[in-house]
């Protein structure tokens, strides 16, 4: 059974860090230089995880952590989804959308939330606009990644 809850335990933390590492190899090789993902090893994911652990949403099956989104205020009136990551297995099952689901409840304070996602990543592209998402026309570069990301807004 899949369930979604605020992320606590340190077991929590390093599942959390397995999916972040995971997810990026999987999802952004070919979009991100490859010096950089060579350079995201398990263990910085882990020393970032560790490090930003509030406001961290987990999807676990059973005790195994599968998926995360982290969130927060970007301004007074945006609330941000920083991250949403679900491993490849789970990839059409609902958990990201019932992490997107729980992410907007807690940002139900604003009347927009915004996200930045990677210009090609089209799968992600898609899945935000399913949630309502659309493209600001803002893009911007991120030198460390070789990769540009686009920004999106839900208007609520």
């Amino acid at each position: 059974m899949i369930t979604i809850k605020q992320m606590e335990t340190d077991d929590e933390i390093r599942g959390k860090a397995y999916v972040h590492w995971s997810c990026w190899h999987e999802a952004y090789a070919g979009i991100v230089s490859a010096a950089y993902l060579e350079k995201l090893t398990l263990e910085k994911c882990g020393q970032m995880a560790f490090q930003w652990r509030d406001n961290v949403l987990i999807a676990k099956d059973g005790e195994r952590v599968i998926g995360f989104a982290g969130y927060g205020e970007s301004d007074p009136d945006t609330g941000e989804l920083f991250a949403l990551y679900v491993l490849k297995e789970y990839r059409g099952s609902g958990v990201a959308q019932s992490l997107m689901s729980a992410a907007a409840e807690r940002l139900s304070a604003y009347p927009k939330i915004g996200l930045w996602v990677l210009k090609e990543n089209p799968r992600a592209i898609r899945f935000y606009e399913k949630c309502g998402f659309s493209a600001t026309g803002e893009e911007q570069y991120l030198p460390s990644a070789g990769a540009a990301e686009i920004r999106m807004v839900l208007n609520r």
